[in-house]
């Protein structure tokens, strides 16, 4: 079928591609950076919490240096001036990514030692420099030293005869100034051992449960390479150590691959994760210590730029903090525990023929983490169970190294069952362990594959088979997020199970599109990318505008992970000229400016940042009353719309619609605790309650 065009109807003659009416990417992906580091500032959060936060920030930074900065100084050393919507060439994101990124990292360092160090001491948990431990506690970390550090420890020396060595990713290292017995300076390069614990447990008891079953509440740290500072005199015996300087460095580790070259695609993946660990380097944090002469070498060796090194405090590499949140039995300190729920319609189904007919009787919706994820494994552990299962068919993204939903389709082809997954092997940082489900699938006779060439696979749905009566139904689950039962208790996403004679025909037909050479362009209900999901969405905006410029009410809600592709948000800009309210709850990246007159005056944008992530998509037309939902995995983002397999599905229970409009939406849109209203600027300003006003947490609204 023809595409059908679409008549985008002009409002004010505006050029809505200016580059003034939007915002960068990066310093978009960046601010959402500072809300994270927000909520380790915030005092009103347990401490381990705001320890976890700094933690994520991290781990979050590191990864925005190895996927987005490794892809901009990608084209800048391909000389690609390609200017993106707000105007900047790759050379300019480059200087302003590294001025807001150093000042978030100084920001963040400044948290830890001003705020949650001093913090932390007084509620008994000590990270102490080695420096200012007492000689007991010196003796018990240099005897660790001895007994467990040293014999894990390479040092390497730099000189003509002993090359400059590779430098692991992510890892933190020691540039060690040695003088031997003439008097001659010397170098050489230590890696700090990330097989063990970066903060060293003074008393053994610290961090952990006593064999008597009780928990300390006085724990002593101390960073793992100040004690191997300390200590290495042991590692060059007859030289004098006369500094050791810390530094760490983060590689490009985004992996490129040519599918339409690649003959067998699971083993050219499997080549690239092992090419990652070569991948140029895209920063080096030091210490203000550091003399130049060192960091010139670095510089040198590394095949950096002056710009690429970050002069930073202590400690290097923030996710180290991840382990006292871990490993600290501190209950007085963290978030109370919240036990999800299961769903009513689940609650006695004692069988796969109870759940099943659960399902008959009605599409059942699923909020994590505020229900819990096990009726998603009971589903599919039920169809793998059931007699009259004929097949399983179903797409995975991220599904962890723990995963329930992986040994139940394991378990349904062992029993016989027809099982067919697409494993999306492009994953980032998920692909060696989707590796390894693949094949452990492939092993007992699953019908395993990859996905289509160029596209990324990033649906989710599971389709069941049944025999009944004279015929079959098909079930399914479509949802927000991954088959992923640890995310699921900390993601926020919605999922629906249905069996809806015209979804189910769609779900065959995107299974076909996955595993065969079908070329559907039109679905009975469901949006699919790159098909028909783009087109329908603009469809549906156009006619909110439509109905406002008809002297009718317009109202649009988009809840988001990210808003980048710039054709919706020119849609969007339309539609706020033309009158239509445009609320977007965006939890990061978001390039529409809000608040420009006579453009998007009539758009709000409000990002939440809070104990979940956010990261269920809803899509919410008022459409003159006749109110319109849909759930999916797809962010309004090009790579979303364009080049990846994504699912959007429609909410037809009249129920349904109006506990995601007033029930979550609704309470959304009210929050004023944990929201952050964009600014035409760029910047966030966060929400506070009013004097007099009931406070809005609307994750503790929903775990109530």
């Amino acid at each position: 079928m023809a595409e059908q065009k679409i008549n985008i109807p002009e409002t004010v003659p505006v050029d809505l591609t200016s580059p003034a009416l939007y915002l960068n990417r990066e310093l978009s992906l960046l601010e959402f950076q500072r809300r994270v580091l927000e909520e380790a500032w915030d005092e009103s959060k347990p401490l381990l919490e705001r320890a976890k936060f700094l933690a994520i920030f991290g781990s979050n930074m590191d990864e925005f240096f190895m996927v987005r900065v490794s892809g901009i100084r990608k084209q800048v050393e391909a000389r690609i001036m390609e200017i993106s919507p707000d105007g900047l060439t790759p050379p300019d994101q480059l200087a302003a990514i590294r001025k807001l990124s150093l000042e978030l990292m100084i920001e963040a360092q400044r948290c830890y030692q001003k705020k949650l160090l001093p913090r932390l001491d007084k509620t008994g948990i000590h990270i102490i420099d080695y420096q200012k431990l007492n000689k007991t506690q010196k003796e018990r970390a240099d005897t660790y030293f001895k007994e467990v550090v040293y014999p894990v420890l390479t040092p390497l020396a730099l000189d003509p005869g002993h090359p400059f060595p590779h430098i692991s990713n992510l890892s933190l290292n020691l540039a060690i100034v040695i003088r031997d017995k003439k008097g001659n300076e010397k170098f050489a390069r230590l890696k700090v051992p990330d097989t063990l614990p970066r903060l060293l447990p003074i008393k053994r008891s610290s961090g952990s449960v006593r064999k008597d079953g009780t928990i300390p509440y006085q724990h002593y740290f101390v960073w793992l390479e100040q004690v191997i500072a300390a200590n290495l005199d042991n590692l060059f015996p007859g030289m004098e150590v006369t500094a050791a300087h810390p530094f760490r460095i983060v590689r490009d580790a985004d992996i490129e691959i040519q599918e339409l070259e690649a003959d067998d695609l699971l083993e050219t993946m499997q080549q690239n994760i092992r090419k990652r660990k070569f991948g140029s380097v895209v920063q080096v944090a030091v210490y203000e210590s550091m003399p130049e002469n060192i960091r010139e070498l670095l510089v040198d060796n590394l095949e950096v730029t002056r710009n690429d090194v970050y002069v930073l405090d202590s400690p290097l590499g923030l996710s180290g903090l991840w382990q006292l949140y871990s490993n600290v039995e501190r209950h007085d300190l963290k978030d109370t525990p919240y036990k999800p729920r299961v769903p009513k319609a689940f609650r006695r189904a004692a069988s796969a023929a109870d759940i099943f007919e659960a399902i008959r009787n009605e599409n059942i919706l699923i909020h994590h983490p505020y229900d819990s994820f096990n009726p998603v494994v009971d589903f599919i552990n039920a169809a793998a169970r059931d007699p009259q299962v004929l097949a399983i068919k179903q797409t995975l993204y991220r599904v962890g190294a723990n995963a329930p939903v992986v040994e139940a389709l394991l378990e349904a082809a062992e029993r016989g069952k027809e099982v067919a997954v697409l494993v999306e092997l492009k994953a980032r940082f998920d692909e060696e362990s989707n590796i390894g489900w693949a094949r452990a699938l492939e092993d007992v006779g699953v019908h395993v594959v990859y996905g289509l060439v160029g596209l990324k696979t990033h649906c989710k749905v599971t389709m069941v088979v049944r025999q009944e009566g004279d015929g079959i139904r098909r079930y399914l689950h479509l949802a927000t997020g991954n088959y992923n039962a640890n995310t699921s208790r900390i993601y926020e996403d919605i999922g629906m199970f249905t069996c809806d004679e015209q979804i189910g025909a769609d779900a065959t037909d995107l299974f076909n599109y996955l595993t065969g050479y079908s070329t559907k362009q039109e679905y009975r209900k469901l949006l699919v990318a790159p098909v028909s999901l783009r087109k329908k969405l603009e469809k549906m905006i156009v006619r909110e505008i439509e109905h406002a410029q008809q002297g009718r009410k317009g109202h649009l809600i988009f809840k988001l992970n990210s808003l980048v592709d710039p054709h919706m948000i020119q849609l969007l800009y339309q539609a706020s000229q033309a009158g239509v309210q445009v609320d977007l709850l965006v939890r990061g990246m978001c390039c529409l400016r809000p608040g420009i007159k006579g453009i998007s005056e009539n758009i709000r944008v409000i990002s939440i940042v809070g104990r979940y992530l956010e990261h269920s998509r809803i899509f919410y037309f008022h459409n003159d009353g006749r109110e319109n939902i849909y759930l999916g995995s797809a962010d309004l983002m090009t790579r979303n719309l364009n080049h990846r397999v994504e699912v959007v599905f429609p909410i037809e229970s009249k129920d349904h619609i109006h506990y995601l409009r007033q029930r979550v939406l609704d309470t959304y849109l009210k929050d004023n605790t944990r929201a952050r209203i964009l600014q035409t600027n760029g910047t966030y300003i966060r929400l506070a309650p009013e004097a007099g006003k009931d406070i809005v947490d609307v994750q503790e609204k929903f775990m109530s």
